[in-house]
């Protein structure tokens, strides 16, 4: 009896699982506008509402090559741009990592969250883009909860650690190709839009 209970259970199992790649898989289709793609070129991901986590199958132990920009911070923090990518949806996603190169672990400062999202402790949510040319300032994203689209959860960076971030802004018009980034205790960083 006991083994045909275990044997339910993991056909249920397997079952579940089917169920929830399916689902997985079936949200991951749509969106081909039929133009040809780059060949070498990822298409962007969307990433994680939140949490330190980067985008869905991106590896986290491999640093990204491209490098957009730079920016130094206060204690030796530095701030790289690796990504800023016009998205499907209407927006642009900024992504790229903090390095604490400093000597001592970094807290995380709370005007990198903005003044308006309390409840977003340890988040990217005070960044903003900027279009010179359009004359035009962008805020970090909202979902219904007024939780920002961003990273969340960065409240402590180590000596020599990096933690990934990102960030997704409603996209400028298809004619502004550059924008400036700022997160507050940064330097402005000039990047390129890609998409």
């Amino acid at each position: 009896m006991s083994i045909r209970r275990t044997g339910k259970v993991r056909g249920g199992a397997a079952v579940a699982v089917a169920a929830v790649l399916a689902l997985t898989l079936a949200g991951c289709g749509g969106g081909d506008d039929g133009k040809p793609k780059a060949s070498g070129q990822p298409s962007p991901s969307a990433p994680p509402v939140s949490g330190t986590q980067s985008a869905p199958g991106e590896d986290k132990t491999a640093a990204p090559t491209e490098i957009l920009a730079t920016s130094k911070g206060a204690a030796g923090i530095v701030l790289t741009i690796n990504s800023a990518a016009r998205e499907s949806g209407g927006f642009i996603t900024v992504s790229g990592q903090i390095k604490n190169g400093g000597s001592e672990a970094f807290v995380q400062l709370a005007t990198w969250r903005g003044d308006e999202l309390k409840a977003n402790d340890g988040s990217v949510a005070g960044a903003t883009l900027v279009d010179k040319a359009g004359k035009k300032r962008y805020y970090v994203l909202r979902d219904t909860e007024s939780r920002c689209l961003c990273t969340t959860g960065i409240t402590r960076i180590g000596a020599g650690e990096s933690v990934p971030f990102f960030a997704q802004f409603p996209a400028p018009p298809t004619s502004t190709t550059e924008v400036d980034f700022n997160l507050p205790t940064f330097a402005t960083a000039t990047v390129k839009i890609s998409g």
